[in-house]
């Protein structure tokens, strides 16, 4: 068995989620990396302005690390979620921009404190705000994978892009034939456990 260095592990995760989640704009039009995919409002271009504003946040004002990146949509006032999507102003560049720095700062704070650092999240309640920086790491990758997760959804409902990234689809092999055959015989036993259950009531 290998030993491996805590940060390189963290990192490694952290910038994994970070280059799934970016491969899911690749390809598509503007109004697609935006639209609203669920009722909720969902869209992948959101995703990635709500992972940047989360590491700003984590890994840079709770360890009293300031970034110096204008983040309107969390001023007062700022409309709900306004972290979750993109105005039409905001351009995929700027998005994808702010994202990249956003990884270069919170990198900055992983390289520059131990593992065991004490930070204070602002957002959170007093006396209840005290986290270590790896338990701040660990939460970002989390919440990066989740979302990651999400775009993974989105786009395959799009236009049926699928896996980690071009090279990595994470699937069992087969062709699109493949595919249907499999859901449909998802969808004839998820029947079949409809009418069990039905049957039994």
């Amino acid at each position: 068995m290998t030993t491996s260095d805590p940060k390189t592990d963290l990192r490694f995760y952290l910038q994994s989620a970070r280059d799934a989640l970016l491969w899911k704009l690749d390809g598509l039009a503007e109004y697609d990396i935006r639209r609203p995919a669920t009722p909720t409002g969902t869209n992948l271009l959101g995703l990635v302005k709500h992972a940047a504003t989360v590491e700003l946040g984590y890994l840079g004002d709770t360890f009293g690390r300031p970034h110096g990146e204008p983040l309107p949509w969390l001023d007062d006032g700022a409309d709900a979620n306004a972290d979750m999507w993109a105005t039409a102003d905001e351009s995929r560049e700027y998005i994808v921009t702010l994202y990249r720095r956003a990884w270069a700062h919170a990198d900055a704070t992983v390289d520059a404190l131990a593992l065991d650092t004490v930070g204070r999240v602002p957002w959170w309640p007093a006396g209840r705000d005290e986290v270590t920086l790896h338990h701040v790491v660990t939460r970002v990758i989390a919440d990066t994978q989740r979302h990651a997760g999400h775009a993974d959804i989105v786009r395959e409902l799009m236009d049926g892009a699928v896996g980690m990234d071009k090279g990595n689809t994470a699937l069992a092999p087969g062709d699109s034939a493949r595919w249907k055959d499999h859901r449909e015989r998802l969808e004839q036993a998820a029947r079949e456990a409809g009418r069990r259950e039905a049957g039994a009531s």
